[in-house]
């Protein structure tokens, strides 16, 4: 444990700054930082603490600044808040106000002391505000002007949760596609009475060989993975000249195909990409028509330089390797001149990776009028990690907004004692704020345009994230703030642009008020069913009645144990396979044993288990999972997801953590209790499936299962 934090200048310069010098992982516990984590995370800001003199100079430097500022770089108004913004009322009277609205309208001018301060006639939207004191000095700032809760989903509904590369259906390259995903929407909506499908980020990702297979280390964020597109539901498909070339691709990606539906073989990305790419070649050198013209056209006037830059990224990369940092020092800065002639010279790939992007937000859209189409009243949930790739495009387009030298992580808890360091360097606070969150009101964005809803990975983040120094263990890191309410606020006005709904991944060590917070703004939390025990009583799995509503709940996750493994303890026997248990595998399967049992007597005393009829081997197993699911219907959550695999008995995770090249994490296709992997085809029609699903079909409600 870290000494005492006894430094009260660096304490207090910290604390300006929003750099935390203890934690609590636990009520009544406080854990001092390091003072090395401190001076890192203010170097990262900024700010210069190496020293006792410059810590001072530092000090007497911002809290002049703070004495002397009018404003704050960002002030928010809730519509539903009588008393405007705090900010604006700490005004001197008589102070004049001066707002430039985002739609150009003309500026309004009032003056503090007349009674209308702040957004209260103003448009939802990100202002211009402008204070001029009596005294003659001036501020600036971002004014947000948001809805006071994000909308609600309509109605309670379940859906299907699935890694996208891993439904595999008989027409996909290798992986799980964009077509598949329409396809498994349209008959779960129709067929099924499902509300959503919420799938893993599909960022874009660092290209290489091998790419890292985890979704939540992405190159961009902002822009889509093209290595989900269905390429023959490109339109400029059907024009290519070249059919023989195509024919030979098409070939190829049936080979990919059959290896891993036919011969067990493990989803290969980067083969994948290899075909596709290919492929796409020659159809994206077929001219686009008026139309696809026009909108294409569009796309790349809404997305301006952001997506120059992502493309720009790509090509760069192409030619001299997916790590900016070890580009030639001109191409560094994506503002340099030398960028500039590389982006002139490389002109038609760029091109290539700016069409891709667009093709791939058109297969998402078009994924998720499927959805609407068939009935779902939110559609298509898609993720949002925490951070991106420090070698990728956002990293590199954005270096004036993340924090050089740090990374994202979370401190020592109960479950990993040695903390976490997660690689992604974090965005800088005063940075964002300086913009009025520019970059993060444009991510938003971008991803409500395809979304019904978005599930934000470790929502915590909105309001702190633990910065690691490079070099440090993730032990000796500190929590940094962000302005929560900013976050908040901008997320509320575009989640209501977009008609969408927010779900918070708030699993885990969460700071006191914050799931509060977010619950009154509106964003749904996360209940896990295996986490949902009485911690501050017995210990004892949580009765339905006593959850809360304003969440999604599950059964899993894709990084838990499906549910059958947990119930069979087949989790405990992989981790003891893979050398991964802390304990003595006797006591982590005698562990899991009682915690299985617990669940399942109180499903039992529920009437929600029926093992009373014979059946076949594996019955008990399949009715002890529909207990599950019916016992989530008996909480009052507002949506429930059911884990795609767990409809055919998957014991496998999708992801191990803790392992990397021990455990196949991010590339198994979805396989039944055997481990034979099951395409989309066969999967929509499997009984074990429909049986699971009729759980829903015959609560209250509107679900329906037909068929089966």
């Amino acid at each position: 444990m870290a000494a005492a934090f006894e430094d009260a200048d660096l304490s207090r310069l910290a604390e300006l700054h929003g750099v935390a010098t203890s934690y609590s992982p636990a009520p009544g516990r406080d854990v001092p930082v390091p003072a090395s984590a401190v001076v890192a995370a203010l170097a990262a800001l900024g700010v210069d603490a190496a020293g006792r003199g410059a810590v001072r100079t530092a000090l007497a430097a911002r809290e002049r600044e703070l004495r002397e500022r009018l404003l704050p770089p960002t002030v928010v108004h809730w519509t539903g808040d009588p008393q405007g913004p705090a900010a604006l009322a700490a005004l001197p009277p008589g102070t004049r106000l001066r707002v430039e609205t985002e739609d150009g309208r003309e500026p309004r001018v009032t003056e503090v002391g007349q009674g209308r301060e702040g957004g209260r006639d103003l448009p939802l939207g990100v202002h211009r505000l402008t204070a001029v004191a009596p005294d003659g000095r001036t501020g600036h700032a971002h004014l947000v002007v948001a809805p006071d809760r994000l909308p609600t989903p309509p109605g309670r509904s379940y859906g299907l949760l699935v890694q996208l590369y891993s439904l595999l259906s008989r027409r996909s390259w290798g992986m799980g596609d964009l077509g598949d995903l329409a396809e498994l929407a349209g008959w779960a909506g129709r067929t099924a009475g499902a509300g959503f499908i919420q799938v893993n980020p599909l960022h874009a990702a660092v290209p290489g060989a091998p790419t890292d297979p985890s979704p939540y280390r992405p190159s961009s964020r902002r822009f889509p993975d093209p290595v989900h597109l269905r390429v023959e539901a490109v339109p400029e498909f059907a024009y290519v000249a070249d059919r023989e070339r195509l024919s030979a691709l098409l070939e190829r990606a049936e080979r990919l195909r059959a290896a891993v539906l036919d011969k067990g073989a493990l989803i290969d990305r980067d083969a994948v990409w290899e075909v596709k790419r290919a492929a796409l070649e020659p159809v994206l050198a077929v001219p686009l028509g008026p139309g696809r013209q026009a909108a294409y056209d569009d796309f790349r006037a809404a997305h301006g330089q952001a997506l120059d830059d992502h493309a720009t990224w790509y090509a760069l990369a192409e030619v001299h390797g997916s790590d900016w940092h070890h580009w030639p020092d001109g191409l560094r800065d994506p503002r340099s001149a030398g960028t500039a002639r590389a982006r002139a010279d490389l002109a038609d790939r760029v091109e290539f990776h700016a069409r891709l992007a667009w093709l791939t937000d058109g297969q998402l859209r078009a994924a998720q009028r499927a959805a609407s189409e068939a009935g779902m009243p939110v559609g298509i949930v898609h993720d949002l990690a925490v951070g991106v790739h420090p070698a990728g495009a956002d990293a590199w387009a954005q270096q004036d907004v993340f924090a050089a030298g740090t990374s994202v992580g979370a401190p020592p808890d109960a479950f990993n004692s040695r903390g976490q360091d997660w690689g992604l360097p974090p965005w800088r606070p005063d940075r964002l704020a300086a913009t009025g969150h520019a970059p993060y009101r444009d991510l938003l964005r971008a991803l409500f345009r395809y979304a019904g809803a978005l599930r934000i990975d470790h929502v915590m983040g909105l309001f702190r994230l633990w910065w690691v120094p490079r070099g440090s263990p993730p032990t000796e890191g500190t929590y940094v703030r962000y302005d929560a309410d900013a976050m908040l606020a901008i997320l509320a006005l575009e989640a209501t642009r977009a008609g969408a709904v927010v779900i918070g991944e708030d699993l885990g060590t969460v700071e006191p008020g914050v799931r509060e917070t977010l619950q009154r703004r509106g964003v749904l939390g996360t209940s896990v069913l295996w986490f949902e025990r009485d911690w501050e009583g017995d210990g004892r799995p949580l009765p339905p009645d006593r959850w809360r509503a304003d969440c999604l709940a599950t059964a899993t996750t894709h990084d838990l144990p499906p549910t059958a493994a947990r119930l069979t303890g087949d989790h405990v026997d992989l981790r003891d396979r893979l050398g991964l248990l802390t304990r003595p595998a006797v006591e982590e399967r005698a562990e899991a044993t009682a915690d299985a049992a617990e669940w399942l007597a109180l499903l039992g005393s529920l009437g929600l288990l029926d093992l009373t009829a014979a059946g076949p081997p594996g019955t008990d197993e399949e009715e002890e999972i529909r207990a599950v699911h019916r016992f989530l219907l008996r909480t009052p959550a507002r949506l429930i997801g059911v884990w795609l695999p767990d409809g055919v008995g998957d014991r496998r995770p999708q992801n191990l953590p803790g392992t990397w090249d021990q455990y196949p994490n991010w590339r198994l296709p979805i396989a039944d209790r055997d481990g034979r992997p099951v395409p989309l085809e066969e999967l929509t029609a499997a009984p074990r499936l429909r049986a699971l699903l009729a759980v829903f079909a015959q609560a209250e409600g509107p679900t329906q299962v037909e068929g089966g």
